[in-house]
């Protein structure tokens, strides 16, 4: 008897405009290992929620397919889909089955070149259309600090997607005072420049619309006094990254 592989969703989103090509049906999975100190959905952090067999969660999004004529799909993200790394490749195994695009929204944690995690990586990779990776800053420390954890794993996964023809998108959240260090940029530029594969590059400039989820949440939130990026210097970051 098969195995049957479930997943924890937090939320569905049946119209989505920004999570990739076209109109996407968005899965927004639970659980996240990066504690961002930005981040906007707090509340995916935790593992838990609605519980789903990858076939009926399937079976839901395709009453919308309608939406998505010829250019849209699903996307999957968080939280970190790469968590629930079977499910999200069970969901998409139906997908292809179908000729239906997907699409992966992901950090790249936690990616691994261990040969068991890159086992299964390979599997998602052979039913993953696009990579959605949210590069957050080059220098190890800095990320350290911003996210809780380093970025080699991260960086190791983007030149994996290259090497093995994986089709990428590239985005970057603007925070003035923490991601927008010029050098920082133009290292990104830099890395992103000797990859073979990235389709597309954006900015994201920061907003505090997370604020009351971690306040809710009883989180201390430490930007308070961070202000969201000004047009000159979204349109910097642009510049120096080749953004979209």
């Amino acid at each position: 008897m098969a195995e049957i592989i479930k997943g924890y969703v937090h939320s569905l989103e049946s119209f989505g405009l920004v999570d990739g090509p076209g109109v996407r049906f968005v899965v927004f999975l639970s659980g996240c290992q990066f504690r961002c100190r930005y981040c906007h959905n707090p509340e995916t952090w935790k593992t838990g929620g609605e519980e789903w067999t990858a076939s009926d969660l399937y079976h839901r999004i395709k009453r919308y397919r309608q939406y998505w004529k010829n250019n849209g799909g699903i996307t999957v993200s968080g939280g970190e889909p790469l968590l629930q790394i079977r499910f999200v490749t069970e969901l998409f195994r139906l997908a292809q089955k179908d000729g239906v695009h997907t699409a992966i929204d992901t950090a790249g944690q936690p990616f691994s070149m261990d040969s068991a995690y890159l086992a299964a990586f390979t599997e998602l990779a052979a039913v993953t259309d696009l990579f959605i990776l949210d590069l957050k800053l080059m220098d190890t420390a800095g990320h350290q600090e911003l996210t809780g954890f380093g970025n080699e794993n991260v960086l190791a996964m983007a030149k994996w997607l290259s090497d093995n023809g994986k089709h990428m998108w590239i985005r970057h959240v603007l925070v003035p005072g923490l991601t927008d260090d010029e050098n920082d940029l133009m290292a990104m530029r830099s890395f992103i420049d000797r990859l073979q594969t990235v389709d597309r590059v954006e900015v994201l400039p920061y907003h505090t619309l997370g604020v009351a989820k971690w306040e809710k949440l009883g989180i201390p939130y430490s930007l308070k006094n961070v202000p969201t990026p000004t047009q000159e210097q979204i349109q910097k970051a642009k510049t120096i990254l080749k953004a979209e």
